[in-house]
């Protein structure tokens, strides 16, 4: 695909990532609304589909027949699906991009005219929107004992500067730890040196992971507040199966803290968590049975699982 009078034999500015899993109807309006906004780039889009059962593979050949479909026989995650897709990018930049968003317009081209300008900047996140233009926390940081222990909206507002948020109003970009993996900008380069994501994440902290990794090999990581790209929250995964999500982002927080604050703090995170379930379902009261589940999970020695379609 190109836009901008560029043919597909030069290089391609942009190529765009989406991972699905049986969410036929949110890919094939993320795809149109790709084609809506009149990219001004020369893209590419590359749909990984993780063996969805929903006629996403289809669908989306018969309507949009310029996109490379990757057709995987199972779900191998976020992480590892967008790795498929890198795997296959001929663009100078590749984003990766829920297949629960809508793109609008001037949010792309913003994002990789910035990253063409700074060749210090190896990752940019657009601001992110809900569907009634309203914004969204799309900037991430990396978890800590800290931030497990105190609510992330109390640290949010205490701590402006050190945990930024969308309580404030950024009118330049903006330096931060991670973007949210629901629509990130990565240049080519970075994943040539860095490497991709680590699939030992199934779904969640993978891009904080990999933001942390980027960072530590000399490159920043910004949020842009003028891009922008609407993100149905949830859509994909959580009103999916919500008990097997929740237990991935436990199953995610502990694989984070193994690789990146040694094995002290990972085992105040497994104490903390646990104490904190106990308490939950003696007395979480709607919510005890599920609290119960997940300790059970714990009991089993936390089994990495299938992924979500096991649930």
């Amino acid at each position: 695909m190109t836009s901008g009078g560029l043919s597909v034999s030069e290089a391609l500015d942009l190529s765009i990532i989406i991972v699905s899993w049986n969410v036929r109807d949110l890919v094939l309006d993320c795809l149109a609304s790709i084609e809506d906004a009149g990219l001004q780039l020369a893209y590419e889009v590359i749909l990984v589909d993780n063996g969805s059962e929903d006629g996403t593979v289809r669908a989306a050949q018969m309507q949009f027949p310029d996109v490379h479909v990757i057709a995987l026989p199972r779900n191998v995650g976020f992480g590892a699906g967008n790795n498929q897709g890198l795997l296959k990018m001929n663009g100078r930049h590749a984003v990766l991009l829920n297949s629960d968003t809508i793109v609008l317009p001037g949010g792309f081209e913003r994002c990789v005219e910035y990253l063409d300008r700074n060749p210090d900047v190896g990752v940019v996140g657009p601001q992110l929107l809900n569907p009634d233009r309203t914004k969204q926390n799309c900037i991430h940081n990396a978890p800590t004992l800290v931030s497990e222990l105190v609510s992330q909206s109390l640290l949010r507002r205490m701590f402006p500067r050190r945990y930024p948020s969308k309580r404030s109003d950024y009118s330049e970009p903006l330096e931060v730890e991670a973007v949210l993996g629901a629509c990130l900008f990565v240049r080519r380069e970075v994943v040539q040196r860095v490497g991709m994501i680590d699939e030992d994440y199934f779904f969640f902290l993978e891009e904080t992971d990999w933001c942390q990794r980027i960072r530590d090999a000399g490159w920043r990581v910004m949020h842009l507040p003028d891009a922008f790209v609407i993100h149905l929250y949830g859509e994909a995964t959580k009103k999916k199966v919500p008990l097997r999500t929740r237990i991935e982002y436990y199953r995610s927080r502990y694989t984070f803290f193994l690789k990146n604050r040694g094995s002290a703090a990972y085992a105040a995170l497994w104490l903390m968590v646990v104490l904190k379930l106990l308490f939950g379902s003696v007395l979480g009261g709607r919510r005890a049975a599920e609290y119960r589940k997940i300790l059970a999970w714990h009991a089993s020695g936390r089994p990495a699982g299938a992924g979500l379609d096991s649930a």
